[in-house]
């Protein structure tokens, strides 16, 4: 199998994308290292690391759960420490951790701009440079991360400012570091979906059940970062994927099995009119849906 005897460490993969990530990964002979917040389920947030395990051994994989608040260079550290200890090394880290609060400057509290700040852009740099150290010994070295492509159009950054800063951070982040860790052959690349998907941030945060039915499941964006992991970190450094963009030109045509309903789906953020328009599915503008 592809992945067999290498190591993945995902951020905040519990549960969403993360776990799909995961799972998908893992199916391919992967050992995986979840590092996330959640120990106790949640009404709201299904999934807890240790269900995670489960799903993941359930397909034959290595599994190692940590407890791991990303915002704490102790817990960062100590997760790196015990996947080091557990498989040998690192091969990927996936930075799919993040917090949303996608609302304007009078409505929005210090407290949700910091813990923004925290986990997207500062938690990314975080867990970057502490697996550095055992990605430059890996002969197929990847960094993932769930951030969009940059773009500094101000139609992004006026209506959630906060918000758009600390994705557009993690972003900046694979711009940096696909250049800086190029001599040491690391891939490092951004993914983000075209569509809203299905997760718990999309039902609980940004529309519950009706916008749910107009997402996608995870799996397609776990597709498209199998098919990015797959590639030789040599060649494959320094982009900003989207998620069906990517699939369709590794020929992939039909995409109705990632469809929740047969309702129109709707427009993810940060994806612009040229890349929607220049593509078959048909997506609604995620702010005009408001």
């Amino acid at each position: 199998m592809l992945f067999k005897d290498k190591t993945v460490l995902v951020s905040g993969g519990s549960r969403g994308i993360g776990l799909a990530i995961a799972k998908k990964l893992a199916h391919n002979g992967a050992n995986i290292v979840i590092a996330a917040k959640t120990v106790n389920a949640h009404q709201k947030l299904p999934g807890t690391i240790y269900t995670a395990a489960k799903e993941i051994e359930s397909l034959g994989a290595n599994c190692l759960p940590i407890q791991c608040d990303i915002r704490f260079e102790e817990q960062v550290s100590n997760a790196v420490d015990l996947s080091v200890k557990e498989f040998g090394g690192i091969d990927i880290c996936v930075n799919n951790a993040s917090a949303i609060a996608p609302i304007s400057t009078e409505a929005l509290d210090m407290k949700r701009y910091d813990l923004m700040q925290d986990i997207n852009t500062r938690g990314t740099f975080l867990m970057t440079k502490m697996c550095l150290p055992h990605l430059k010994k890996s002969e197929h070295a990847h960094i993932l991360t769930l951030s969009p492509p940059l773009d500094l159009n101000d139609k992004w950054f006026a209506p959630t400012v906060a918000y758009t800063i600390s994705k557009m951070g993690m972003s900046m982040l694979t711009l940096g570091h696909a250049r800086e860790l190029k001599k040491y052959s690391i891939g490092v690349n951004s993914l983000w979906p075209l569509t809203a998907i299905d997760t718990a941030a999309v039902r609980n945060i940004l529309g519950g059940e009706t916008m749910a039915n107009k997402s996608r499941s995870p799996e397609i964006v776990a597709d498209a970062a199998f098919a990015i992991l797959s590639k030789d970190p040599k060649e494959c450094t320094g982009n900003f994927f989207i998620d069906e963009v990517l699939l369709r030109d590794l020929g992939q045509k039909d995409f109705s099995q990632y469809s929740i309903t047969n309702e129109e789906l709707l427009r993810d953020f940060f994806i612009s009119d040229e890349i929607a328009e220049g593509l078959p599915t048909k997506t609604a503008n995620i702010f005009q849906s408001k």
